[in-house]
């Protein structure tokens, strides 16, 4: 590392070394540790901003976070690979456009999912539904559905978890990385397209994942009081009725997945249906 960038670490306020009488700088272990991790931050591509981020957060939230946007710069860098090919081959400048601000329009709803929900939540949803950004708005009621979603985002409450289960949350969540949240999203993805075959080969998980939902001690569990927080704000915010709406507009790849979801949803009730008594009772 050379002297110019350790002294423009010290300017960024990075790293704090003793100054000396003699005008020399005094570094402790500890700064030497700090260049270290600040060396391996920079080699990975993070802005200064970036890693004043991740020094200031003691929960790896920040990590976690940066980590689902530099996956979703990566799919977009991809894109416009393959969109460079198609120039290369002779498609007009107009329509390669039109493809650019598809992946900018994407870019930007993720970005504020990223920013209106917490930590683990807002990465599982981010990554949820960058799946179904990529179509083009073509008409005029797909635009009014992305302008609808946007002023949704921007104005969007912050959740407020109690303290005990926001630590809960941190220390749950705190192993699951992309890779990980890619399995659950694909097997979400799996149970609905074929939610028979789901049904007959989960029936013991299911058996006692019900009565786990029925116990006191579910009800004392920080993921019980974390779920009905969701619920209310999922309720109150407008997710459900202003957010989900807007979704199924702009796109048809997510209308047709909530459309799988649903009709999953309801060969789940008729085989459990005390699966709606609890939620009925959970309202």
């Amino acid at each position: 590392m050379t002297k110019k960038a350790i002294n423009y670490y010290i300017e960024q306020n990075l790293i704090f070394p003793d100054s000396l009488e003699n005008g020399y700088r005094d570094f402790s272990d500890k700064d030497v540790e700090r260049l270290k991790e600040i060396s391996v931050l920079r080699k990975l591509g993070l802005r200064i901003e970036e890693i004043k981020m991740i020094f200031a957060d003691e929960t790896s939230s920040a990590l976690q976070k940066i980590s689902v946007q530099k996956e979703l710069s990566l799919q977009r860098e991809k894109a416009k690979k393959a969109i460079l090919d198609k120039l290369s081959c002779g498609y007009s400048f107009a329509e390669i456009d039109r493809e650019l601000e598809t992946i900018e329009q994407g870019a930007t709803v993720t970005e504020k999912l990223l920013e209106a929900f917490p930590g683990y939540y807002g990465r599982f949803i981010c990554l949820h539904f960058a799946r179904f950004l990529n179509e083009p708005i073509t008409t005029s009621e797909q635009q009014a559905a992305y302008e609808e979603i946007i002023t949704f985002l921007d104005n969007a409450p912050s959740i407020d978890f109690p303290k005990e289960v926001q630590s809960f949350l941190v220390e749950s969540t705190k192993h699951i990385n992309i890779e990980d949240i890619h399995g659950m999203i694909e097997n979400t993805k799996r149970s609905i397209e074929d939610p028979q075959k789901f049904l007959s080969g989960n029936r013991e998980m299911l058996e006692q994942y019900l009565e786990y939902k029925q116990s006191e001690e579910y009800k004392q569990s920080p993921v019980y009081h974390m779920q009905r927080i969701l619920k209310e704000y999922n309720r109150t915010s407008g997710y459900y009725d202003v957010f989900i709406p807007a979704m199924k507009k702009l796109s048809v790849s997510y209308s047709k997945y909530y459309e799988q979801m649903e009709s999953a949803n309801e060969k789940l009730l008729l085989q459990y249906p005390e699966i709606a008594a609890l939620n009925k009772l959970n309202d």
